[in-house]
């Protein structure tokens, strides 16, 4: 067979196996957006408007402090930075419990790994509902956390309607999406890497700093977005866990579309969707540079 002839046919078969997924990018993401997008620049008349977008920024609402005393503040731009905070606390607790365990299941014998992946993987077989009203009986002021606390004789605490109970369920539920993107890395790195790393005179600190987290930086950068971008628009977890005292980004857009505001609620998550892509962007720049040693020729 010719070289062009067999360069046509594997081509084929790149885009009949592409297919598939095409039509449901297509189907599912890019139209879906596209309707987002129409919502967001149009009125309840389908006229073309930015006063949605213009909405977001400039809502003013009051806020009483400690003290009585009232101030102004842009509503929804509050709303974003809280959902903001959150969202990076949740991340970068998930990096930090999540990286070692992915490092010790990469290590670990087969066996060990597959029995740790299931303990990983079995929460998330459960739904999402169910692991958060379980946080809620846990975490309640008389839950099962005070009433161990009580058994030895220690004061109870409270957390449920606060930052730390959004936090703790934020980081249960989004836990895996950052151990197994940086498992699937980890797993995959040439032992005779580490093994020259410290015949060359690294110590245990030197290779994980110069070997083991370069080369699971790509596995880092996947878990970060696939806990990021959840995260910042979670809403059901503030519900519950926070009781109404945390009102997140994804708890304004469910309220407005709950409440018949469709193209309000299309801005508020347009603003989030173009906000979310910079920091992909940002984020995928500043890898490429230090992966391709950027910082060497900057």
């Amino acid at each position: 067979m010719k070289p062009k002839a067999m360069h046509r046919k594997r081509f084929n078969s790149y885009n009949a196996a592409l297919l598939p997924y095409s039509i449901w990018a297509l189907l599912f993401i890019l139209i879906p957006l596209i309707f987002v997008a129409y919502y967001a620049f149009t009125d309840n008349e389908f006229n073309f408007t930015t006063e949605n977008i213009a909405r977001f920024f400039n809502t003013i609402g009051q806020i009483r402090d400690d003290s009585g005393n009232v101030s102004e503040i842009r509503t929804y731009l509050v709303i974003f930075m809280r959902s903001l905070k959150l969202a990076i606390m949740s991340t970068l607790v998930c990096l930090i419990m999540g990286y070692p365990i992915a490092y010790i299941m990469a290590r670990a014998p087969e066996r060990t790994q597959k029995m740790m992946m299931t303990l990983i993987m079995i929460p998330m077989w459960m739904n999402f509902l169910i692991r958060t009203y379980a946080w809620m009986t846990i975490l309640q002021d008389k839950g099962i956390l005070n009433n161990i606390l009580q058994m030895f004789g220690l004061n109870p605490v409270h957390i449920i309607g606060t930052e730390a109970a959004v936090l703790i369920g934020m980081v249960y539920d989004y836990l895996p999406y950052m151990v197994l993107p940086i498992f699937s890395i980890m797993a995959k790195m040439d032992d005779k890497l580490l093994e020259a790393a410290r015949d060359l005179g690294c110590g245990s600190i030197a290779v994980l700093r110069r070997v083991i987290f370069p080369l699971s930086l790509p596995g880092v950068v996947s878990g970060i977005t696939m806990v990021l971008i959840p995260s910042i628009s979670t809403f059901y977890i503030s519900q519950k866990l926070g009781n109404g005292n945390f009102f997140l980004i994804g708890d304004a857009i469910e309220g407005q579309y709950v409440a018949g505001n469709f193209h309000f609620a299309a801005a508020m998550a347009f603003i989030l969707m173009a906000i979310l892509l910079v920091f992909m962007a940002l984020i995928k720049y500043i890898t490429a540079r230090y992966l391709y040693g950027g910082e060497n020729n900057a």
